[in-house]
C-alpha cells in the first residue's frame, strides 16, 4: 500500500503560515506575536491556523524544523576519517546560516540545549547518529550517539544564548573537534 500524496494546498497553507511567522519574529519575540497577527499575514483565517497547528509554539518548531534537518546533515556530511581540525564545510555553513533568526531559535532551545527545538533536535541527531554507527559497526552506538546528541545540542543553545562566545567559524571548529573526540573515545 502506498501513502497518499501530500496535498499542495495544505503543504502552500504550511508554507505561508512558517514564512508569516518567520517574518513576525523578525519584529518581535515569539511570546509577543499572536495567532491572529500571523493569519493576517499569511493572508488564512484563523480556523485554517488551528486546522494545521495546535498553538504558535507548534507553528514555530515546524518553521524551524529546516534548521534541525541542516544541523543532523551538517554533521554527517564528511566521509571516510574525519579530521578534528576541518569541519566539513556544511557545519561552517549552518553556523553561519543561523544568525537571521536567531532571537527565534534562543526562544524555542534554551540554555543546556533543552526546550521544544532542542528536543526535536537531539532525537533527530541522536537517531541518525545511532543509525550511521550501527551500520560502520562501531561500539556502543546508542552510547555514543546520545552524547554526539547531547553535546551538539547544548554547545549550541548556549552559543545562541551567548554562554560561549565565538563567531560561527570558531564554534563550528570547536564543536567539531569536541564532536570527532567523542566518536574516537574508546569504549571502557
Amino acid at each position: 500500500m502506498t501513502a497518499a500524496p501530500a496535498d499542495p494546498r495544505a503543504a502552500r497553507t504550511r508554507a505561508k503560515l512558517r514564512r508569516a511567522l518567520l517574518d513576525e519574529c523578525d519584529q518581535r519575540p515569539l511570546a509577543q506575536a499572536s495567532v491572529a497577527a500571523l493569519v493576517r499575514r499569511a493572508g488564512v483565517g484563523r480556523a485554517t491556523f488551528y486546522l494545521h497547528y495546535t498553538d504558535l509554539e507548534a507553528l514555530a518548531v515546524d518553521a524551524c524544523a529546516d534548521v534541525v534537518r541542516d544541523a543532523v546533515d551538517a554533521l554527517h556530511a564528511w566521509r571516510g576519517t574525519p579530521d578534528p581540525a576541518a569541519p566539513p564545510p556544511a557545519l561552517l555553513d549552518f553556523f553561519d546560516r543561523l544568525t537571521p533568526h536567531a532571537n527565534l531559535y534562543r526562544e524555542l532551545l534554551s540554555r543546556g540545549g533543552g526546550g521544544p527545538l532542542g528536543h526535536v533536535l537531539h532525537r533527530d541527531l541522536r537517531a541518525r547518529s545511532h543509525t550511521e554507527r550501527t551500520l560502520a559497526g562501531a561500539p556502543q552506538p546508542e552510547l555514543v550517539a546520545s552524547a554526539v546528541a547531547a553535546t551538539f545540542t547544548g554547545i549550541l543553545a548556549d552559543w545562541l544564548h551567548g554562554d560561549i562566545e565565538a563567531t560561527p567559524a570558531e564554534i563550528a571548529h570547536r564543536v567539531w573537534h569536541v564532536l570527532v573526540t567523542l566518536h574516537r573515545t574508546p569504549p571502557p
